[in-house]
C-alpha cells in the first residue's frame, strides 16, 4: 500500500494512460461513478477501473491509498455537488430544507454508489464545508454550541437515511419495486379488520406509503429543532461587556 507521502507526492502529478486519457484523481473518481452508475458498486474495483482507463491497476494507488479511500472520495464528490452553490439567506429553517433536498437529489443520481456512502465520513473538503453551512444555520437560529451541534447530528442522518432508503429502492428490480410499491392497495387492502382494527381504519390512506417520506420527515424535523429556538438570542460576551461599559460612561 502506498504511503502517504508518496500518494500525496503522485496526486500532484497528471498521466496519460496507453488510451490517452489523462490520469488524476478527478478522472479516476468521473470513471468510478460511471461504472457504479452502470455496473454496480462491484465495479469499484482496480482492476475494472484500469481497464476503463486504459492503465495499469496499480495506477490508482498513485492517487488513492485503497479502494476505502477511492470510495470515500467519491462520497465527498457527491457531497461537493449537493453544497455547490447553495445560497443559505437568513432564513435558517430554508437553509436546512435545500441543503436537504440537494443531497436526496444528488443521491437519486448515483443511487447504486450512494447506497454505500451514506453512512461514510469523507473527512474531506466538500464534508467539510457542508458540515459548516448546517451547523452554522443552526448557530444563526440562536441555538449553544452543544445544541447547535445536536440538532445538526439529528438532522443531517434524518436526511441522508431517507435518502439512503430512496436511493435503496431505486436500485431494486423493476418488478421488485412494483410489487413493494403495490402491496399497500392489495395485501394490506385485504387484511381483516378484527385482526387487525388499526390497519382497517386507516386503509384508505395506506397507499401513500408506497411513495416517500424524505419531505414529511425533513419538515418534521425542522419544525422540531424550531420549536426548540431559544426565545432571546444571548449577545457575545464581549458585546454584553461594550454594551454595560457604554450604560456605565451615559450615566
Amino acid at each position: 500500500m502506498a504511503s502517504t507521502q508518496r500518494v500525496a507526492h503522485e496526486r500532484q502529478r497528471r498521466r496519460r494512460t496507453r488510451s490517452g486519457v489523462l490520469l488524476s484523481t478527478d478522472t479516476i473518481i468521473d470513471c468510478a461513478l460511471r461504472l457504479s452508475h452502470e455496473h454496480g458498486p462491484d465495479a469499484l474495483s482496480v482492476r475494472r477501473l484500469g481497464a476503463a482507463l486504459g492503465c495499469d491497476p496499480s495506477a490508482i494507488y498513485r492517487y488513492f491509498h485503497n479502494t476505502d479511500d477511492l470510495l470515500l472520495a467519491i462520497a465527498d464528490r457527491l457531497v461537493g455537488r449537493a453544497v455547490e452553490g447553495l445560497q443559505v439567506g437568513d432564513d435558517w429553517m430554508a437553509g436546512l430544507r435545500e441543503m436537504a433536498h440537494r443531497i436526496r437529489d444528488n443521491y437519486q443520481a448515483q443511487p447504486r454508489v450512494a447506497v454505500l456512502v451514506a453512512s461514510r465520513v469523507t473527512r474531506r473538503e466538500n464534508e467539510f464545508r457542508a458540515v459548516e453551512t448546517g451547523v452554522s444555520l443552526l448557530l444563526r437560529a440562536g441555538f449553544d454550541a452543544r445544541t447547535a451541534v445536536q440538532h445538526y447530528h439529528a438532522f443531517i442522518d434524518t436526511v441522508l437515511g431517507h435518502a439512503a432508503l430512496d436511493v435503496a429502492a431505486l436500485t431494486l428490480p423493476k418488478d421488485k419495486y412494483e410489487a413493494d410499491a403495490q402491496a399497500w392497495t392489495n395485501a394490506y387492502q385485504a387484511l381483516p379488520a378484527e385482526t387487525y382494527p388499526a390497519i382497517a381504519a386507516v386503509r384508505h390512506e395506506l397507499p401513500r406509503m408506497a411513495g416517500s417520506s424524505f419531505d414529511n420527515a425533513v419538515d418534521l424535523m425542522i419544525s422540531a429543532i424550531a420549536a426548540q429556538v431559544p426565545a432571546t438570542k444571548v449577545r457575545p460576551r464581549g458585546n454584553m461587556r461594550a454594551a454595560d461599559r457604554a450604560s456605565r460612561k451615559s450615566k
